[in-house]
């Protein structure tokens, strides 16, 4: 019998992490699986995206903001031409403080 991996796919992971949430515990299981660095590149992502999103400084300006190259919030930006506007302004809602 060949042993295969329980979560093979990222639709697995985010079920995971919605029972995770409806328990309470969603911190507790994201410390668990991501490294601190991970999680510190994780902020990082949110701030690439909120600032693209917001459109207000150069991409330039952005990576010496955040310490990242700029190929990282070029990647950023590549991400995010994959979603409509209805879909960006959902995000720009969800990203306010």
């Amino acid at each position: 019998m060949e042993n295969t991996p329980e979560y093979s796919d990222w639709q697995e992971v985010l079920t995971l992490i919605h029972r995770a949430i409806d328990a309470g515990h969603e911190e507790k299981l994201l410390k668990m699986l991501l490294t601190q660095d991970e999680r510190d590149t994780l902020v990082t992502r949110v701030n690439i995206v909120n600032e693209l999103l917001k459109g207000e400084i150069s991409q330039r300006q952005l990576s010496q903001m955040l310490g990242v190259g700029v190929a990282t919030i070029t990647r950023g930006s590549n991400e995010l031409k994959q979603f409509d506007e209805s879909e960006k302004a959902w995000l720009v809602e969800l990203l306010k403080k």
